[in-house]
């Protein structure tokens, strides 16, 4: 009897501690992933693209297509022609929004195609993305000019909801382009104005110090004549600074540009000497013009 009393305590204990750690705050819920700037940037930046996925075996092995936004803001979609797709821009989440996508997608890929997970707050137990995904499959990135990803191609599967949503979503869509030279780096035109984001994996501090060193130099302008260092989000735990360019500035005009930036950053980066007054001087300045976005 005494070793089923302790045994069962212990179980206790285990299951208190594994509810306590599913309502914890992750300040950095993609960690891990090898593609979990382009992930962030998916669910914070760009307004319409897709990405390839494929869960473990474990777990079904089924293809996936990450989204950055689906129909009605759904966490996840088992469409009408069988694909998976899990959305990654929606109205709220809990304080693991690596679990959330996971609970989701494996709620739909039980059910029947036509069936959608709303998002919810309390996802409860369970696996997070960093357990379900095999992570050797190329998280490759297509940016769309349209929601039409959405649809099946097949006509006859198509929702008609769905069909009539799509106008609206594709009036809210800024011209995006991912930039070729630099991971996770986007191009952008907003309302005429153009900008390139760039999400970092690296440690924040890293980040901002090798901004701070370009900053004194008078380099920190992403490699192209006429572009300006507008500051830094925050989001989900990892660095996405913004530089802004005269409004004509196409995708292309950029590439160059930014590859020998790259290289002028990772050098910067690299340093581990203080910095010294100028670059603590132009640090305070890149620090002072960071936004947290969640």
């Amino acid at each position: 009897m005494g070793k089923k009393s302790k045994k069962s305590k212990e179980e206790i204990i285990a299951k208190r501690l594994a509810k306590a750690q599913a309502g914890a705050w992750v300040p950095r819920p993609f960690e891990g992933l090898p593609f979990e700037a382009d992930l962030v940037c998916l669910r914070e930046l760009v307004p319409s693209a897709t990405a390839t996925a494929k869960l473990t075996e474990e777990y079904g092995g089924h293809d996936v297509t990450f989204a950055s936004l689906l129909p009605a803001a759904w966490q996840a979609l088992h469409r009408a022609d069988g694909l998976l797709m899990a959305g990654l821009q929606v109205p709220f989440s809990s304080p693991d929004p690596s679990r959330d996508i996971a609970a989701a997608l494996l709620a739909v890929a039980e059910g029947e195609p036509g069936t959608y997970r709303e998002v919810t707050s309390q996802p409860g137990e369970g696996p997070r993305l960093q357990d379900i995904l095999d992570t050797s499959v190329p998280f490759t990135v297509t940016v769309h000019e349209t929601f039409d990803f959405w649809l099946p191609e097949d006509e006859s599967l198509r929702d008609e909801d769905v069909v009539a949503a799509l106008d609206q979503a594709n009036e809210a869509i800024s011209p995006t382009e991912k930039l070729v030279s630099a991971p996770a780096a986007y191009w952008t035109n907003m309302a005429g104005r153009v900008y390139v984001r760039w999400a970092h994996t690296a440690p924040e501090d890293t980040v901002l110090g090798a901004l701070a060193r370009l900053h004194a130099k008078g380099q920190n302008d992403m490699g192209t004549e006429g572009g300006k260092y507008r500051g830094c989000f925050r989001a989900h735990g990892i660095a996405v600074p913004v530089w802004e360019f005269p409004p004509d500035t196409q995708p292309d005009d950029l590439e160059e540009g930014l590859a020998t930036f790259r290289t002028r950053f990772d050098e910067a980066a690299a340093v581990t000497a203080p910095l010294d007054y100028e670059e603590r001087r132009a640090k305070a300045g890149v620090v002072s013009r960071q936004l947290t976005i969640r």
